[in-house]
């Protein structure tokens, strides 16, 4: 990460046009950029400045829901804002995916390194973004005993902030997964029949 931010001007930079290559069909609006990235408001208004004048991304007009109350009751309304999405014309948008994608916080090493304080795993599965497969419904599974969930989680939403994407993802303690795939646990079963790496596996699956 620390390369790729010297290699693209900053960090925030490189957090910025992964949310928009990671979600190409997408608008966001200021608040969500700057959330989703965990990037200075200041910080995420000179880097959309930035993109916007190479012409990386483009203005849009986007739905967000606004709540209102009124008395007892809550009134939700979709209003049009500004926001900014990928301008799929930017002629280095394959290049740019290819590098940011497969850059080093994807490869497998890495991805084990960031969890190797979590607790005792027995079984580390990856899918979907991890593998470039947007068929399956899941992009992690971990299994084990002792798992330090908040580290986890802790782990994950920095995972997040750099890709500009939410992980879709299972923690498991050993008893409970054992139990489910003897089970035939429909969750279970999506994850191990269809594409994805088992990159440790202390459990024998059949």
């Amino acid at each position: 990460m620390e390369i790729l931010g010297k290699l693209f001007g900053s960090i925030s930079r490189v957090k910025l046009m992964r949310l928009f290559l990671f979600n190409q069909d997408t608008g966001f609006d200021f608040s969500e950029i700057s959330g989703r990235t965990k990037v200075s408001r200041a910080t995420a208004k000179k880097e959309l400045f930035f993109l916007l004048n190479i012409k990386f991304i483009k203005k849009v007009k986007i739905n967000k829901e606004v709540k209102n109350k009124k008395g007892k009751k809550i009134i939700i309304k979709k209003i049009k804002v500004g926001g900014w999405s990928l301008n799929k014309n930017f002629d280095y948008i394959k290049s740019l995916r290819d590098l940011l994608i497969e850059s080093k916080f994807l490869q497998r090493s890495e991805i084990l390194k960031r969890f190797r304080n979590t607790g005792n795993i027995k079984l580390f599965i990856i899918s979907g973004i991890f593998i470039k497969d947007d068929e399956t419904n899941i992009d992690l599974l971990i299994v084990g005993d002792n798992l330090k969930r908040g580290i986890i989680e802790h782990t994950l939403q920095q995972i997040e902030s750099e890709i500009g994407k939410e992980l879709r993802y299972g923690v498991l303690e050993t008893q409970e997964f054992t139990y489910r795939l003897n089970m035939h646990d429909k969750f279970i079963r999506d994850i191990l029949d269809y594409s994805h790496e088992r990159l440790i596996e202390k459990i024998k699956i059949e």
